[in-house]
Order: C-alpha cells, then sequence, then structure tokens
C-alpha cells in the first residue's frame, strides 16, 4: 500500500537519517523509517519544549509496533531560528507538533507542513481558545510565560537543594524540615524519586534501611514530614541490584550478599516490620514507574494534608 510523502513506509524514503543534536535518531538506519517501524516526529517550541516531550511520549507510549525519531527544537522565536527548524522538517517529513505563540512563525511552520504534506498540531492552541472563551478575556502572548522567576519557581529550587543535600541519609538532623521523608531497603528507587518530587517544589529527604543497622534517631520522631516506605519484591531488587553491579564493573564475590535472594528477602522483612512498627504507609514500587510512584505519594500528602486542615 501506498503511503503519503511523510509518514512511515513513504514510497520515496529517506536515503539518509541525518543525526540532528537535538534528536534521538542516532541509532536508528533510514531503512527502520521506511519499513514503518519509526516515523519522524518533530517538535518545535517557542520555549523549553517541555511540554511538547511530555505530551507526544504520552501518546507515542500507546503504539506497541512503531517509535517517534524525535527531533526537538527549542527556543524557536525568530523566522531564521524557524528557517532552520523548516529545512529539517522537508529533509525528515513526518508529524510535527508545536508550541508557537507568534502568528508569524506558526502561519509559515504550517504552510511549509502543508506544502510537503506533513500533519501538524497546535499543542496549546486549543486549550489556549477554550481558555479564553470561557474567560472572555485575551492571552498575553508572553512567551515561556510558565518559567517565570516567581515564588513557585524558587520553592523548586529551595526543595532541589534540600533534596540534593538530604539524599541517602545525610544531614538526618534536617528531617523534620521535610515535607516527604522516603525509606526503603537498597534500589527501591527512593533517590530518582525524591528528585522527581523536589521538582514538584515538594522538600524530600530519604533514609536507607539496612538489616541489623538501628535507623536514626531523628526517623521516630518525626511529626511534620509524611514517612513513605518503599517496597519492592526480593526477586525485582535482586535483578536491580544484578544490573547495578555490572553497570559499576563490581560483580565480584565481595558482593555476593548484597544479591543473596535470602539475605535480600530478610531485608524486605525487617523494611515491612519496621513500617508496620511506626505506621509508616507502604508503597510498592515493583512494577510502577519514578512518575507513578511519586504521583502515589503526593496523594497521600494532598489526603494527610486536607485530614490535618478538617481536624
Amino acid at each position: 500500500m501506498n503511503k503519503k510523502p511523510g509518514y512511515p513506509g513513504r514510497a520515496d524514503g529517506d536515503a539518509v537519517l541525518r543525526r540532528q543534536p537535538h534528536s534521538n535518531s542516532q541509532d536508528i538506519q533510514a531503512d527502520d523509517v521506511t519499513d514503518g517501524s519509526y516515523f519522524h516526529l518533530h517538535l518545535v517550541s517557542d520555549s523549553t519544549g517541555e511540554t511538547l516531550i511530555t505530551v507526544s511520549r504520552a501518546v507515542a507510549a500507546q503504539y506497541a509496533n512503531v517509535s517517534p525519531v524525535e527531533h526537538v527544537y527549542p527556543l524557536v522565536r525568530s523566522q531564521k531560528q524557524l528557517e532552520r527548524v523548516l529545512t529539517e522538517i522537508e529533509e525528515a517529513p513526518g508529524i510535527v507538533l508545536y508550541t508557537l505563540l507568534e502568528k508569524d512563525l506558526v502561519g509559515r511552520l504550517e504552510a511549509k507542513c502543508q506544502e510537503i504534506n506533513s500533519p501538524s498540531l497546535s499543542i496549546i492552541g486549543p486549550v489556549m481558545q477554550l481558555f479564553q472563551a470561557y474567560l472572555g478575556a485575551p492571552t498575553t502572548g508572553r512567551v515561556g510565560a510558565q518559567h517565570t522567576l516567581n515564588a513557585d519557581y524558587f520553592k523548586r529550587i529551595d526543595a532541589l537543594n534540600y533534596t540534593m543535600m538530604h539524599d541517602d541519609g545525610q544531614h538526618v538532623e534536617g528531617l523534620e524540615e521535610a515535607d516527604v521523608v522516603l525509606v526503603g531497603v537498597s534500589r527501591t528507587s527512593k533517590t530518582p524519586t525524591s528528585i522527581y518530587l523536589a521538582n514538584r517544589g515538594i522538600r524530600t529527604a530519604n533514609v536507607p534501611l539496612v538489616a541489623g543497622i538501628p535507623i536514626p534517631r531523628q526517623l521516630e520522631t518525626l511529626t511534620k514530614p509524611l514517612v513513605v516506605s518503599l517496597h519492592a519484591t526480593p526477586e525485582r531488587l535482586i535483578q536491580v541490584r544484578q544490573n547495578r553491579l555490572l553497570s559499576m564493573g563490581a560483580a565480584d564475590t565481595a558482593n555476593e550478599t548484597y544479591i543473596d535472594r535470602q539475605t535480600v528477602t530478610e531485608e524486605v522483612a525487617f523494611a515491612r516490620k519496621l513500617s508496620a512498627k511506626y505506621g509508616w504507609p507502604l508503597l510498592e514500587v515493583t512494577r510502577r514507574s519514578i512518575e507513578e510512584t511519586a504521583a502515589a505519594i503526593m496523594k497521600l500528602l494532598a489526603d494527610r494534608q486536607r485530614q490535618r486542615g478538617s481536624a
């Protein structure tokens, strides 16, 4: 079946797949694009491009048999910058998503996409129209308005500073200043989850639980922070730990106990007993992504704050 130009499997094909600075195409061959395994996805933004990346990946994840070759173009705010983008799109046609506010830039981008038969869509345009219709007020048209250096921004920076300082059981004397304290045995994703939460403005500390070693005294007496205990199955922990040792080149006999099944099972049991003793909510992370784990923690935190507010 003939494919339209700009879609996977297009008849005219891409003879060479360019390696672009903001592309994930480095390890993908041209044949992969022409046979429909991959498709070009151009993300054009007048700001950082974070919104586009998040939305496009959420949608692309629903397609198991085809993957996007991302071409990300942030900070496109002039005709000269757009010219370079249009050249790249013409050389590797595909889906074009954009978050541009300047009408002249939008018009030129859409005209080029129509010319080469590449589908294009404004990600924020329909939402802005909905807001405007409901609020009855025009937009400011201010580029990157969501990245203004306001109180929320500095709150996130403060949370990141706090989280980095209180990673992996450091500076336990300051745990009471946290919003959330994560506990768990090694390789339960405490650090990446902490950083993700900090990016949401939540001051997060994390403390490792090690069988046979008493927990810090400060952890036993916390009143302000929400303490959440992260858990995973022994099988999952062993798998992650083995991968970690291999990546570090440390897969030797000295680390056998770290991945010994009986030892890991005892660690998990130890962590569960501590959680029961102190009433820490348990969160199973075996099959959860960092984002899903963080979302569950934020829900626990919001529920707790509502309960305290109504008390």
